[in-house]
């Protein structure tokens, strides 16, 4: 009886030896299950590259943002969308700029069918707008404004006496996105009878110079000549200073204009003879100001496009000349080639 009951319990005990192993060995570790739920779950930083361009094309943000890279987290793609600028124009049927082009102004290549024939880089219905002899108060920023409301873009070449009476105003003219460029220091006839090469240089530095001043910065290496009388002796030196210079294809004559239809009549006719064209007008004239607006309508209607030209790098003035604009007494007290055209020319957005 006694060795009965002993077998009946050590088997009772052996089998609840067994029952504690196999509960044991089959609980689950917090730290593996970790682990595993990782190994399974594929990660929110780092998707797979197909996964990223699927969620980018599917969720693209409305004005057509590309997502490359990793895939952040909802949250920070959310704030990351949000924080995006704006790059439509506010007036849906603006004028606007149909492409960029840079200019390697090395050696001083010129444009401008009037008188540099080299390189001819406008397509049909292509204009490059220009502006003369500012800034001036009223006119200038009027210029400015019809550009903003159309949202499109030109080159300004100031003069630098100008520049140093109104640096504020050229200033708005560079904020607001416009290249700036330079028309001489007086804007004297550097091919003038009594111009010596020793006064036409001056009037070139002074007026690099007096724009920096102005502005605060270097201006680009873009000039147009006064009366656009290139006088060989600067047209050479301006190709060793390595500056762009611009004649015109189109004139407006706004100088001589009775009223701001004609500036627009003369500038259309010219475009539609020719087709395309740098335009030359000047933003201290009151008629280029008034008829500003109206024109760039009528070039939209007649279906051309406005080319936005842009400089490689800046000019560097020479410090003498910055001395003698800095010291001048009468400023205000208040003031702060022989290449092919795809080597100099190249569109950088369209």
């Amino acid at each position: 009886m006694r060795n009965a009951l002993g077998l009946l319990l050590a088997t009772v005990v052996a089998a609840l030896a067994i029952t504690g192993v196999w509960y044991w060995l089959s609980k689950p570790n917090p730290a593996n299950a970790a682990a595993q739920s990782a190994a399974a779950k594929p990660s929110e930083s780092a998707p797979p590259p197909a996964r990223v361009a699927a969620k980018a094309s599917k969720d693209a943000p409305k004005d057509d943002v590309e997502i490359t890279g990793t895939l952040p987290s909802k949250t920070a793609a959310a704030s990351s969308a949000l924080a995006l600028p704006k790059s439509t124009c506010a007036n849906p049927d603006a004028l606007g700029i149909s492409r960029t082009v840079v200019v390697d102004t090395t050696g001083g290549p010129g444009f401008g069918l009037d008188h540099f024939k080299q390189f001819d880089f406008l397509a049909d219905r292509e204009v490059v707008l220009t502006f003369d002899d500012g800034p001036w108060p009223v006119n200038t920023p009027a210029v400015l404004k019809a550009l903003a409301d159309e949202c499109t873009t030109g080159i300004f070449f100031s003069i630098g006496k100008h520049a140093t009476y109104h640096p504020e105003i050229l200033r708005q003219v560079l904020a607001a996105g416009h290249t700036v460029g330079v028309h001489t220091w007086s804007h004297a006839n550097l091919n003038g009878k009594k111009m010596t090469d020793e006064a036409a240089k001056e009037e070139l530095e002074k007026g690099f110079s007096a724009v920096k001043f102005a502005l605060g910065t270097n201006p680009a290496p873009f000039f147009r000549f006064p009366q656009l009388q290139h006088r060989p002796s600067a047209v050479a030196y301006l190709g060793s200073r390595n500056v762009a210079m611009f004649s015109c294809d189109v004139d407006s004559f706004d100088f001589r204009s009775k009223d701001p239809d004609q500036v627009v009549n003369t500038v259309m006719t010219g475009l539609d003879k020719k087709g395309k064209g740098i335009i030359l007008m000047h933003d201290f004239q009151k008629n280029t100001a008034l008829a500003l607006p109206t024109l760039l309508r009528r070039l939209k209607a007649g279906g051309y496009k406005v080319v936005a030209m842009k400089a490689k790098g800046t000019l560097d003035t020479l410090p003498e000349y910055d001395a003698m604009v800095g010291q001048d007494p009468k400023l205000p007290t208040t003031m702060t080639n022989a290449r092919p055209i795809s080597s100099v020319i190249q569109t950088v957005s369209q």
